[in-house]
Formats: C-alpha cells, structure tokens, sequence
C-alpha cells in the first residue's frame, strides 16, 4: 500500500472516530443543555426519579421487591407518557438521521443517546441493588419513549443491542469539566456515592490518557511506512511513557478504601448489566450490559501489537459502535510489529512493542487479582451476575462463589496468555 494511502486510512480512521462520536473531541463532548425542547423530558424525569432507585439495603422478599419496582416503572411509565411527544421524537431523529445537525447538535446528541440509555437501564431493573425477581425477567416491555429514539441513536452509532455501551453509559455521562450527570445512588450514603463516582470515572480518565496513546499510534505507523523508522521509534518511546501513566490509574484507584468492594457488587456494578433480550426472526436474543472489555485503548492497544481480538464479531456489533471498530481494524491492518528485521533500529522498535506487551501483561494480571474479591462479595438478594456476562450459570445446587466465577477467572487467564 503506498505510503500516502496508509497515512490517509489510520488519520482518517482516528478523525472519523473523533469527529462523529466525540463531536469534535475524544473522549466524546456532550451537551445535556442545548436539546431540542421536545426532548429535554428524558433529563428531567431520570433526575426527578434516581432518588427512587437505589435503595440502602435490598429485601431478600420477591414480593417486596417485586412491588418496589412495580411502583418504580408505573412512575417513570406515567411521566414519560405525560411529557414526551413521541411523533415530534420521532420526527427530531429522522432530521438527525439524515445527517442534518444543525437543531441537534453532536455533542447535544451524545448527551441525549447517554439520558435514553440510562433511562433504559434504570427501567430494566427498577430497582438497585439489582435482585433476582428482576435478573429473571428475560424480555422487558420497554416504554414506547424509550424504544422510539433507540433504533435511530443505535444505527448512527452503528450497534444494535437492547442495552446501553461503555460509549453512552460511561464516557457520554460526563461534562467537561469531568462531572458525570446520571448517577445511580442518589440520596444513599457517603461509601456508595464516592465508590461509584470514583469507579466510573477511572474509566472516564483512562480515555482522557488514551487520546496521546491513540496520537502516538498513528504517527508511529505513518512514519514506519514511510521508512522514518527513528521518528517511529520516538513515537513508540512516546506510547510506552503514556501506557504507564495510563495504567496508573487503574491501581491507585481500584482500592477498596476509594472503590468499596462491600458496595461494588450490589450498588455500582449491577446497573450497568442487562441479562434480557427479545426474539428476533424466531430465534431468542439475549443482550448483555457493560464490560471492560469494551474500553477502547484496551482494544486498540491489542491492535496495535497485532493481537487478535477477545470480542467475538457479533458482540462487537452489538456492543462497540462502529467508529471503534473501525479504527481498531485499521490499527491492526498496519500493525507493522511482524515487519521488524534485525537491524539495530529494528531490534530497538521490537523492544518497545515488548516493552507495551509486558505492561498490558501486568495489568491483565494485576486486574484479575484485583477484580475477583470485587466479585466474590456476598449478594444474597441475586444470582450471580457480572454486567458483561449477565447472569453466571450454575448446576442447579447452591455453589461457591468461586466455582460459579471460574469461568470469568479462567477468561482472563486466557487472555492474559494471548498477551504476547
């Protein structure tokens, strides 16, 4: 390929994705102000319900729970009825679709795919901690308000899911000025508030680290194809000192006296799964929630290194919206690691992608060690559930937390072996 077109693709890839999902910035602008009046309800009643949502200590009683959320949906059933015009919804997305953004701004858009995802989740389990009467129900009967603007928001972000993204559930959910809007326990105590605002905006400032990481990259690339391999090998330096830093972030906050693993479990995790589904030609389709292996540096950096991906072709398009995908593909179609000779320069780039392999080898380890107390934290009031799996399946019999967990362990074993 020559040297401009393989310049064009990986900048046009990583342009595209900026432009379009991060409405000019990365991570993704978002406006939650500047909506079309029409739609401006969806904050509104997601604000006016979360103190309804979390409850201190779940009940161990199907029926009261049952009831709780009964009440909860018949409430944000009754306010989306009485101030959301479906037809000038739906009439506002069509605009959209069409690619005009001139009355809905990107950044407004972000803000609005982030409120009707929420409010998606919030409505699926009705109550949080999630319990099992809500993990049992595997189709939800959606609001029409709230099924209306999804196919539109899902199409222009190029995934099909029922259930919300790490894009509009987590990155979408911040202002500028790094305050996440929708948050889950409100009105609950300090332990659960600082947890969940601290866990989530990790994932929130990782991709703040990531944006010289993604620079890095593409620089790395267009000057190894064009033969200037010492700027190459500056770039890679460049990447490495960012990974590091990145990755920082991880271990000085997913501790337990910043991230409690005594509320993780049942008050910051389960309201990012789904566990539901729909039938689809005939055939029973279930979606899952959030992952972490949905973080795009995660994926991007595999890329890079020329790894193949962990997510299976269909669970990308469900759950990464298309603009990654796209980027991460072309990440690893000039993936130039398997080029490298024995030359002196050759053999300082080959250290610095072993260099990038051994951080990544540290982390997926240390993430493992540290994920798995989170996990194995009693929630007597649910099955065993993690939000990127949905519910764990099980014999039949009661079982250790660890035996149920096992698979997800021996996940990210497996993983961390491919990190290579």
């Amino acid at each position: 390929m020559g040297e401009e077109l393989v310049k064009q693709e990986i900048v046009s890839a990583y342009l595209k994705l900026v432009e379009e999902d991060g409405a000019g910035t990365w991570p993704p602008k978002t406006d939650y102000v500047s909506w079309p009046r029409a739609l401006r309800g969806y904050k509104e009643i997601y604000l006016e319900l979360s103190p309804l949502l979390a409850t201190a200590e779940p009940s161990l009683d199907d029926d009261t729970n049952q009831g709780r959320r009964i009440q909860y949906r018949s409430l944000m059933r009754k306010l989306l009825s009485d101030r959301i015009s479906i037809p000038k919804v739906g009439a506002i997305m069509e605009v959209a679709e069409t690619g005009n953004f001139d009355l809905f701004p990107r950044d407004a858009y972000n803000g609005f795919y982030c409120c009707v995802a929420v409010l998606r989740h919030a409505y699926r389990w009705a109550t949080i901690p999630v319990v099992k009467v809500a993990q049992e129900e595997l189709v939800v009967d959606l609001p029409p308000e709230l099924e209306i603007p999804w196919p539109y928001l899902q199409r222009h972000f190029g995934v099909d899911a029922d259930s919300g993204n790490n894009t509009a559930n987590v990155l979408m959910n911040f202002t500028a000025s790094g305050e996440r809007v929708f948050k889950i326990n409100v009105g609950l105590n300090e332990t659960v508030t600082r947890s969940e605002d601290i866990f989530f905006h990790v994932f929130y400032e990782v991709e703040v680290k990531a944006v010289p990481i993604y620079d890095a990259m593409v620089r790395a690339i267009v000057a190894f194809d064009q033969g200037d391999k010492m700027a190459c090998l500056e770039f890679m330096r460049l990447l490495g000192r960012h990974q590091r830093k990145l990755m920082k972030s991880f271990y000085e906050n997913i501790h337990d006296h910043l991230v409690s693993r005594s509320v993780w479990l049942s008050h910051v995790q389960g309201f990012q799964g789904w566990g539901a589904g729909r039938l689809i030609d005939g055939e029973f389709v279930k979606y899952d929630g959030l992952s972490g292996n949905h973080v795009l540096v995660f994926q991007a950096i595999d890329a890079f290194l020329g790894l193949d991906r962990y997510l299976t072709e269909e669970a990308m398009k469900r759950y990464i919206p298309i603009n990654q995908r796209n980027f991460c593909d072309t990440l690893k179609k000039h993936s130039f690691r398997s080029e490298l000779r024995d030359t002196p320069v050759d053999l300082s780039l080959n250290q610095e992608f072993i260099n990038i392999v051994n951080q990544m080898r540290v982390f997926r380890a240390a993430h493992r060690t540290r994920v798995m107390p989170y996990l194995e934290q009693p929630a007597p009031e649910r099955l065993v559930m993690t939000a990127g799996k949905s519910v764990l399946e099980t014999n039949g019999q009661e079982q250790e937390i660890k035996e149920v967990l096992k698979p997800l362990d021996d996940m990210m074993v497996g993983r961390l072996r491919e990190t290579v």
